[in-house]
């Protein structure tokens, strides 16, 4: 049994649908018992976005060599009903996403965690899905420690 992570950005195109699937990839490969999925926060504000996931994300995981499952789903917007089904949810920006979940999830606006990675209106997209791979690296390895833990009796 899985246990259910969340990625959050405002329009479920760019850095949540990449940070998904990069955790996926890596989780699935050290056997960690979790699954990502992904959801935007406010999908509406993504109107200048085109198809279904953003070229810069297609792009580096080409680089990477990792497939894109086909068909491509488009953007999904979040529901209360995704919060209450995941382990553990992560925004990846805090001072973009605490706002629109403080208005539209309040109950929730507390109980997520926050990253700080730009958008690309802030930031190359290069530098988006670096710093991406950055806290992914580290929550893998909060992740690993605590499957070690969990297998050896010690949590």
């Amino acid at each position: 049994m899985s246990r259910k992570l969340l990625f959050l950005c405002t329009g479920n195109y760019f850095r949540s649908r990449y940070a998904e699937i990069l955790f996926n990839q890596e989780a699935c490969q050290a056997d960690l018992g979790w699954l990502a999925d992904s959801r935007g926060v406010a999908i509406e504000l993504g109107a200048d976005n085109i198809g279904p996931i953003s070229r810069h994300t297609v792009r580096r995981l080409a680089q990477r060599g990792w497939p894109l499952a086909k068909p491509i789903r488009f953007p999904l917007q979040l529901r209360e009903q995704d919060l209450v089904e995941a382990s553990r949810v992560i925004a990846l920006k805090e001072a973009e996403h605490r706002p629109l979940l403080r208005r539209k999830f309040a109950d929730w606006e507390d109980r997520i965690e926050y990253w700080h990675i730009d958008d690309v209106d802030c930031a190359p997209p290069e530098q988006a899905l670096d710093r991406i791979e950055e806290a992914m690296n580290h929550l893998l390895s909060e992740l690993r420690s605590q499957w070690i833990l969990r297998t050896t009796g010690q949590l």
